[in-house]
């Protein structure tokens, strides 16, 4: 019967100590968050209120937010994570995507792409523009070549290179000369010339035909005079210093006087409907720009959107530290973790711990029980002596 009360005795001890080991824990669990806010007595603050983390809950959430900058969010983290190699080509896969997308393969017109931008009637605007500067320019033309004389208006080198190809022009004409003189055309005309320059000579006409006989071996006799005439050297100097000293005259008329009469509306009209013709700047506007530009697409895969994912993701690199710097992680983390309720704070701790609470209640029960146990033997060493 003893012996049974001693069982009974440490077992209740065991309980007894398990319970209070159990609650304990529990109890210094619950007092990390419980309560929420302090509580008083009158003005008498009750101790160990408010728990542990509200009451720390501004130096938790510095240290959490230095953790996360320091250990968390680092540079190289982001360079790990974020500007490898494979993330590089993704991006430039993704930018070439929404390039061909929505601009290089779009169906947009141009003229649709002014009006996104804020441009309206373009082709018209543009096209009277440019009428404006065309009709600015071609009255400056005017005004130039009417003002002046030629050695004025015509620049040096184009007056050097003509009076260089006088040569050229002088044998170009009598070369011309010989070969109409020799023609049937050209003996035709000698008789007709004589025959003319006889008859207006009456009696003395029709005495010196009689002399010569028939008219065309006069013919024949002019006509051989005419191209050793044209064939002798000192005819080529003669006709090219003629026409040098006409040039050079020339030269000194004034432009207005060589273009008297001369249609200028006539021609500025010509050339308006043809520069309108030629622009028809609407048509041209509404096509897209893979209508000008077909090989786009292909062109800025090789050279544009490499270069711009390469440039992008190396000042990236280069930058990050001081914009991970300049974006303030830490404060950013410490003013949310401010603004969390305790409550959240509480069930995202215990969320994460709850188990290993559990196990520390377990834990501290037991101990407590083992305890107990001890101090039952303990009592019944004791007693035994």
């Amino acid at each position: 019967m003893k012996k049974l009360g001693f069982i009974w005795t440490l077992l209740f001890m065991a309980f007894i100590g398990a319970l209070i080991g159990g609650f304990t824990n529990h109890l210094a669990i619950k007092m990390l968050f419980r309560p929420h806010e302090a509580k008083y007595i009158g003005k008498y603050r009750l101790p160990f209120t408010p728990g542990l983390i509200p009451k720390r809950r501004d130096e938790l959430a510095m240290q959490l937010g230095k953790t996360v900058t320091n250990y968390l969010l680092t540079p190289e983290t982001f360079r790990k994570k974020f500007l490898t190699p494979d993330m590089e080509k993704k991006a430039e896969n993704f930018l070439q995507q929404k390039l061909e997308q929505h601009i290089l393969l779009s169906k947009k017109s141009l003229n649709d792409w002014l009006d996104i931008a804020g441009a309206t009637n373009v082709a018209e605007k543009a096209e009277r523009k440019a009428l404006e500067v065309l009709d600015t320019q071609l009255n400056a033309v005017r005004l130039k070549l009417t003002t002046g004389s030629v050695e004025e208006v015509l620049p040096q080198k184009w007056r050097v290179e003509a009076a260089g190809r006088i040569p050229d022009v002088t044998a170009y004409i009598l070369g011309r000369s010989e070969q109409y003189f020799e023609s049937d055309e050209g003996k035709a005309m000698f008789r007709k010339m004589i025959d003319d320059f006889l008859a207006s000579k009456g009696t003395f006409g029709n005495m010196v035909n009689m002399f010569f006989g028939e008219s065309e071996s006069l013919v024949g006799k002019v006509q051989r005079e005419a191209l050793k005439f044209v064939a002798a050297p000192g005819t080529f100097d003669l006709v090219n210093t003629v026409i040098l000293k006409e040039w050079e005259k020339l030269q000194k008329r004034p432009v207005e006087e060589l273009l008297s009469g001369f249609d200028w509306d006539g021609l500025f009209d010509s050339i308006r409907s043809y520069a309108k013709k030629e622009l028809v700047l609407e048509e041209r506007l509404n096509k897209t720009i893979s209508d000008y530009w077909p090989q786009g697409a292909e062109w800025t895969a090789v050279n544009v959107t490499p270069a711009l994912t390469g440039f992008a993701f190396k000042q990236a690199g280069d930058q990050l530290e001081i914009s991970l710097r300049k974006l303030k992680i830490d404060d950013m983390v410490r003013e949310q973790v401010d603004t969390f309720p305790v409550a959240v704070l509480e069930d995202l701790v215990l969320g994460i711990s709850r188990r290993e609470f559990k196990m520390i209640t377990v834990l501290g029960a037991l101990l407590g029980g083992i305890i107990g146990i001890v101090q039952g033997l303990i009592v019944f060493a004791t007693n035994l002596s």
